[in-house]
């Protein structure tokens, strides 16, 4: 019964210790100082895109602030560019000056751009009635969603009900959304589209279309709020897609507050007030930033100054679903400065937005604010973005410093960059977006050249002459291709190129010393992205002793018993080698000489027990000797002596005879 509780409670005692062993492991993992290099990891494996505005080029930048790629567009940008998923850069296009539209943001289409420096897609929107401008978001089905003005003459804008001594010379470009399918290169029909002149309301002039009360239609755009002087009158600067709800964010930069608008519509859908999701068509379901734009509040309620890049924070990220906005601050009442801000909006899993009748849309205040610790420090008057990050940061981009900064919830600043092109001086810079490093485009854009082959050229040479090596691979994204020689010698070629994908690369070397050179190779791309190193190609440079030869046979024997054992060399030169053998008991053996790589069997006997060394060493014809091999046996008495022994110590104790077969 002891035995038994004493199994039982070492059983149990083993399993404790299995258990706590998995409970403690973890914690250990998730030390503190583990944890700050998780998290310093994760920090440092992001990218971010962003375009210059006053070049033609778009960079991606790691957080060491390399450039790790970059494209030529045959335009400056107009504003945004993104990373598409297949690794393709989608960028807006400033199409030059526009004889009708002429305002800040002006662009005309965009361009798909894919790794290699090919347009894949030039589409352009630009004519005399509408212009695209600012802003582009590429939606998952692969179409592409476009903020573009639309002309509206001064007899249009006074029938629609604006006060007409508030209609500019150059007349009215109301906003409208449109969604781009690609049906060629520079071709795309339009598959839906959105008008804000579909949805207006005004109370100025009863006679005129658009007559209503304002305050109680909060759906609806008031075509007489805003700037009286101008004809963009709205200035939307830019636009996000929630694949959730299928639901649109304008930012309405005159309008001081963000729009979100029903995308599930169709077009007709669109133009009306019914239909969708929401079953409200195309009026505004959520707004937010200035109340008395639909007659809710007064001017001490207004939370957005000319704010930009309102954006849903994405799925996985802190703050999911919420609304980020960089609140550019001007006309702000308690001083001009910037400000980022995250508004938890009131609205269910369906998507509905909740609004008290005759209140304005909640909620009263931001959820987080990033401010400056002195304010008036941080301050772009146009342009910016923020974009919250997977670990709860927020990447900020200050346009007009073309400076970029993460923040941590606590509003430090863990890192940050100045924009150096195309100089210093005109900098600026309309937004950045971070990619992890998991996002497929950025899979698919870095991938470094496929592992060059195994070096071609000559195996064997002599000391001083040179010998030509060749070796090719090819680049997934066809970048140009750098090669690098590693000769084993202490010394490689250093990058030798470009070379086209595929073209081969030829590389001379003169070898100082005799010896076996392991020559391999490796590639890079014009981004410095390495492949791994090739095969080695082994390369015989003058006359060099045989290698470390091989033995087999057993490691343990009985005394007076012969036993086989097989030695292998090879001579790297193909010279004949011979075998010089030591038994390791006082006797020695030298072989006949045989081809390289012959295997040679030889028997031996010892008649001492005890431990032996067998050592063998190879020699070529020309003399050389390589390293020595040993192999360790024991020597034991013969079987017969064991027996006798046994017999006599189980006449003595015969109970342990018992005992003995018994456990075997």
């Amino acid at each position: 019964m002891e035995l038994n509780f004493y199994k039982k409670s070492l059983f149990l005692f083993f399993i404790f210790m299995v258990c706590i062993s998995f409970i403690i492991s973890p914690l250990n993992g998730l030390s503190v100082d583990n944890y700050k290099k998780i998290q310093e990891k994760i920090a440092n494996e992001g990218y971010i895109l962003f375009a210059p505005e006053r070049t033609t080029e778009t960079y991606l930048i790691n957080y060491n602030k390399e450039v790790v790629y970059s494209w030529d567009s045959d335009y400056n940008p107009s504003f945004s560019v993104y990373l598409l998923s297949s690794g393709n850069l989608l960028h807006t296009s400033y199409l030059g000056f526009h004889p009708i539209f002429y305002a800040m943001g002006m662009a005309g289409g965009f361009q798909e751009i894919g790794f290699n420096g090919d347009i894949v897609w030039d589409f352009k929107y630009r004519d005399n009635t509408h212009l695209s401008h600012h802003d582009v978001e590429p939606l998952p089905n692969g179409n592409v969603l476009m903020i573009a003005w639309e002309y509206k003459s001064h007899t249009e804008a006074e029938k629609a009900g604006r006060n007409p001594i508030n209609i500019p010379y150059s007349g009215l470009w109301p906003d409208h959304v449109i969604e781009v399918n690609k049906t060629g290169p520079t071709s795309g029909i339009i598959v839906w589209e959105w008008h804000v002149w579909d949805h207006l309301i005004q109370d100025y002039n009863p006679s005129k279309d658009n007559y209503g009360v304002v305050k109680d239609h909060p759906e609806l755009i008031d075509i007489n709020f805003g700037d009286s002087s101008c004809s963009d009158w709205l200035h939307s600067n830019s636009i996000d897609y929630n694949e959730e709800f299928d639901q649109i964010i304008i930012s309405v930069r005159n309008f001081n507050e963000f729009w979100v608008i029903d995308h599930s519509t169709t077009t007709e859908e669109a133009a009306g007030h019914t239909g969708g999701n929401s079953g409200k068509g195309g009026d505004i379901l959520y707004r937010w930033g200035n109340p008395r734009a639909y007659r809710a509040g007064t001017v001490y309620d207004q939370k957005l100054f000319r704010q930009h890049d309102a954006n849903w924070i994405e799925s996985g990220c802190p703050g999911e679903g919420n609304i980020l906005v960089f609140n550019n601050g001007i006309g702000r009442p308690e001083g001009v400065y910037s400000s980022v801000d995250e508004i938890v909006q009131p609205v269910d899993d369906n998507g509905n937005y909740y609004l008290e009748p005759g209140e304005a849309y909640g909620p009263e205040e931001p959820t987080w604010v990033y401010k400056s610790e002195n304010p008036e420090d941080f301050f772009s008057a146009s342009r910016s973005g923020a974009q919250r990050l997977i670990d709860g940061h927020t990447l900020i981009c200050n346009a007009e410093e073309g400076y970029f900064f993460e923040v941590t919830s606590d509003g430090d600043i863990v890192w940050d960059y100045v924009n150096p092109y195309p100089d210093y001086i005109n900098n600026i810079v309309f937004k950045v977006h971070r990619y992890e490093s998991y996002y497929p485009g950025i899979i698919q854009l870095l991938q470094p050249p496929e592992t060059p082959s195994i070096p071609s050229g000559p195996t064997l040479g002599i000391v001083g002459v040179e010998y030509e090596y060749s070796s090719k691979t090819s680049d997934p994204n066809g970048n140009q291709i750098f090669y690098k020689y590693d000769w084993n010698d202490g010394t490689d070629s250093g990058w030798i190129g470009p070379y086209d994908s595929g073209e081969t690369c030829v590389s001379d070397h003169v070898w100082n010393n005799n010896g076996s050179y392991k020559v391999k190779v490796k590639a890079k791309d014009f981004f410095n992205l390495e492949s791994d190193w090739s095969n080695h190609l082994n390369v015989i440079i003058g006359n060099i002793p045989p290698e470390l030869p091989t033995i087999s046979g057993p490691t343990h024997g009985r005394i007076g018993v012969e036993y086989d054992y097989i030695f292998k060399a090879i001579d790297l030169n193909n010279n004949k080698i011979r075998y010089i053998i030591d038994w390791g008991d006082g006797t020695s053996y030298t072989s006949d000489f045989y081809p390289s790589g012959t295997d040679i069997t030889l028997s031996h006997n010892w008649t001492d027990k005890g431990k032996y060394v067998i050592s063998a060493k190879a020699q070529d014809s020309l003399g050389l000797i390589g390293p020595e091999k040993c192999l360790y046996i024991t020597i034991s008495r013969s079987k017969a002596t064991y027996d006798f022994l046994f017999h006599r110590f189980f006449v003595r104790y015969p109970i342990l005879e018992k005992i003995f077969y018994h456990l075997i």
